[in-house]
């Protein structure tokens, strides 16, 4: 049977008996994501249905199942409600459906900004709510493991930011040092991205520049070898 590289699934097509197809929001290596909506009541959620390659014996959609229920205390993850099997181009598959999460990728949310970045007061209120989303989800003994601004979602913003993390990696690898590590580096490079990078990096202040430690990854670690002493440097520093 050849192997599925994209679902085809068109609006209006039914899901399980219970859901109908609103429109694809993306796809990756395990499989797309749809949104959906739930014929009984109108409510949207999300759907993600995995290639059957990549989910032999269903193993993958397991556990991605289990760690999203493990951290669902985790206001930065998505809730995860229930499992559904379905036929697709003669072939069963998997499906998880969650929330669904009205918002933009962090990537077009700066393309709005002006000059395609935020200020540095913006960006430190951005970098402190990713890393009190994922300080949780690191207390829990779980890490990301691919954080950048195309796996976070802005839900709102304001005094703060409302966040969502997607697209975990490393779901079969049981949580490593470095890889509650490479989320730490990861954070601190978006913050440095959303600053505007390489081309405003040296007009930036002090502070700024005190975080970002030039992105290299043993000044991180040394100075913010967990989650939480990043989170209580941002809470503690004084702005000169």
């Amino acid at each position: 049977m050849a192997a599925i590289d994209s679902f085809d699934l068109v609006p209006g097509r039914t899901l399980a008996r219970k859901y109908e197809i609103v429109s694809l929001l993306g796809g990756g290596w395990e499989g797309e994501v749809y949104r959906i909506r739930e014929r009984s009541t109108g409510i949207e959620r999300a759907a993600k249905l995995f290639f059957p390659r990549r989910n032999l014996r269903n193993k993958t959609a397991k556990i991605y199942a289990r760690k999203l229920h493990k951290l669902r205390e985790c206001p930065i993850v998505i809730q995860y409600h229930t499992e559904e099997h379905v036929v697709v181009k003669r072939q069963p598959i998997t499906v998880l459906v969650s929330e669904y999460v009205e918002g933009e990728l962090l990537t077009s949310f700066l393309k709005r900004q002006p000059g395609g970045r935020l200020q540095p007061f913006a960006a430190l209120h951005l970098l402190y709510a990713l890393i009190k989303g994922v300080e949780c989800v690191h207390r829990l003994r779980e890490y990301h493991g691919d954080l950048h601004s195309d796996n976070v979602m802005v839900e709102r913003h304001g005094l703060r930011f409302d966040l969502k993390i997607i697209d975990f990696f490393h779901w079969e690898e049981a949580p490593k040092r470095e890889g509650l590590q490479d989320d730490i580096c990861d954070l601190v490079r978006i913050f440095y991205d959303a600053l505007g990078g390489a081309r405003l990096y040296a007009r930036q202040p002090g502070e700024v520049k005190s975080i970002v430690c030039g992105l290299k990854r043993s000044l991180i670690l040394k100075k913010f070898p967990t989650a939480t002493h990043l989170r209580q440097h941002l809470e503690t520093m004084r702005w000169e």
